[in-house]
């Protein structure tokens, strides 16, 4: 599977990691991805995403359903 958050979008970037002397090697920073089931009050049903921490705690505040109509899912 990709490194992909399913809700909102964010996957992996690339930069460098710079040296004391100013070398610069690639490096790529992933997401924080974490298999997560939501309860949905709409659907009366838990549904599970892959969803990086920041969105959850965003759906936390939120709640799915609102966070999914916010941002324009559909809950299965």
């Amino acid at each position: 599977m990709s490194r992909k958050c399913e809700l909102s979008g964010k996957n992996v970037q690339v930069g460098n990691r710079v040296s004391k002397s100013k070398s610069r090697t690639k490096h790529r920073f992933l997401p924080n991805l974490q298999q997560k089931k939501f309860w949905s009050t709409e659907l009366g049903k838990f549904v599970s995403f892959k969803v990086s921490v920041s969105t959850i705690r965003t759906i936390d505040k939120l709640g799915i359903d609102k966070f999914a109509k916010k941002f324009g899912h559909k809950l299965k």
